[in-house]
């Protein structure tokens, strides 16, 4: 008989305690910590359920070891496939995570359909709708009953009888096959003595599944939510055991989705696929390297350029700041799409390295378009957007604004420059303000001013003839 051991996990973050606490030790979260009961097998575990003695595996040279699995699966749109590495790598797991209703069931749908043209076997665990409604998307993407056999879809959530219905599935018929589990919480285990969607049954049905596709060589995605603050809900741990973790992402509302890679151990991490939302489903958006910018750039005050690095892939934002005096007794910090802790080091800097007083005036931060900036490179941009809208004065047109900031106000040339310099050229950008002693190349109508500090930055910015090339 298995012994069972009780817990308490934040259903927040996943944190586990032995004894139940108000508020959890790790997120700080009120009222979280919730009772479980887990049962543990005396004897050897097997993924897919029971208990049996296996034998220790046999150490393997590494240069025995067939690497023939490690080709990949062909994957349209090449968005998706640029994200992923070039492709789909037979036995790996790819855990897509995203708010509720951005498109992720749609996303999975439309890959589907690809693969099944091309001779790649679907199949698709329908956790959290029936088979009627997959059908009802598939035939909304363009899927045809009657010339198409489609992909296949299993209605079944227990963890042990879909490992066997799928080992069943994969013995009958040889050739690529792709599984699609959404989502990995509706999904559970005899194992755990806890309800679908708690971390125990979690980390317990996304390691089953994760051993299954890597003894079976074939690929699963596994579609998890997330929680309130936009982290994958669940235990952590579920990132480290799989291959890759998507974030699926909207744009405030409108039509533009992001599948950004925040890991990846075939490919880059950071990779981002630009995609937009129709009734026919997900397309890539052409020219996505100016998504981000609007038709007025320049015009007004308070509107910086910048080049971002996401991956392989360059895009241009627009990073716009107002400046205005406070009418409260403490000024407002108020940020969209930047980091708030960010914005306020820099408005410090640009306080002490440049001499423009913020002291009294609310300061608000916003990225164009609803884009993310994460790179350090875009620290020039926000500080010149700050120091325009203080001084009412635009930036000249066409001028691109790019450096990371010291805290001393040196101004240090960003990674990759010379891509991100040709990228702002291509789309009509005439002048650049850098750092110096960058080492980017020479770009054909593009004029590169220098700087070595803030203060010298924010001058050459909004300087209407400024012509000093980069020595």
């Amino acid at each position: 008989m298995a012994k069972a051991s009780t817990h308490y996990v934040c259903s927040d973050c996943g944190h586990t305690e032995v004894r139940w606490y108000g508020r959890c030790p790790s997120c700080q979260a009120f009222g979280t910590l919730s009772e479980f009961r887990e049962a543990k097998a005396r004897q050897g575990y097997r993924s897919g359920g029971g208990q049996v003695a296996e034998p220790a595996a046999a150490p393997v040279p590494l240069g025995e070891i067939d690497t023939v699995h490690a080709a990949r699966l062909p994957v349209e749109p090449d968005e998706i496939a640029q994200v992923l590495g070039g492709g789909l790598v037979e036995g790996s797991v790819v855990l897509l995570g995203g708010e509720p209703g951005v498109g992720k069931s749609t996303l999975l749908t439309g890959l589907a359909l690809g693969w099944m043209r091309a001779g790649v076997r679907v199949l698709y665990v329908a956790g959290e709708e029936s088979p009627a409604q997959v059908r009802l998307r598939a035939e909304r993407l363009g899927f045809d009953p009657a010339g198409e056999g489609g992909f296949e879809v299993i209605a079944e959530t227990g963890l042990e009888a879909l490992l066997r219905a799928l080992g069943t599935a994969l013995d009958d018929r040889d050739g690529p096959a792709v599984i699609i589990a959404d989502s990995v919480q509706t999904l559970h285990s005899e194992t755990a003595d806890s309800l679908p969607g708690t971390p125990t049954q979690i980390r317990t049905c996304g390691g089953g599944l994760a051993d299954f596709a890597r003894r079976r060589h074939c690929p699963v995605f596994l579609v998890g939510h997330v929680t309130k603050t936009g982290d994958l809900a669940g235990p952590k741990v579920l990132e480290h055991m799989v291959d890759t973790v998507l974030y699926f992402e909207g744009t405030g509302g409108g039509s533009i989705r992001m599948v950004r890679a925040v890991k990846n151990r075939f490919g880059t991490t950071g990779e981002l696929a630009v995609l937009e939302m129709r009734a026919d489903g997900l397309v890539p958006v052409a020219d996505a390297g100016a998504l981000f910018l609007g038709d007025d750039v320049g015009r007004e005050p308070g509107a910086a350029v910048c080049a971002v690095r996401n991956g392989s892939r360059t895009f241009l934002v627009e990073v716009q700041a107002l400046v205005a005096p406070t009418r409260y007794g403490t000024p407002q910090r108020v940020v969209q799409g930047v980091d708030s802790k960010r914005v306020a080091l820099l408005a410090a800097i640009l306080e002490k390295r440049a001499g423009l007083d913020l002291a009294g005036c609310d300061v608000f931060v916003k990225v164009a378009g609803g884009a993310r900036l994460d790179d350090p490179a875009a620290d020039l941009a926000v500080l010149v957007a700050l120091a325009s809208s203080l001084r009412e004065r635009p930036l000249p047109a066409g001028t691109l604004v790019l450096g990371e900031v010291g805290l001393t106000g040196a101004v240090r040339p960003a990674a990759a420059e010379s891509e991100r310099l040709r990228e702002a050229a291509r789309h009509g950008f005439r002048r650049a303000v850098c750092a110096a002693g960058g080492n980017a190349e020479p770009v054909v109508g593009l004029v590169v001013v220098a700087a070595t500090s803030v203060e010298e930055a924010v001058a050459l910015a909004m300087a209407p003839h400024a012509e000093t090339e980069r020595g």
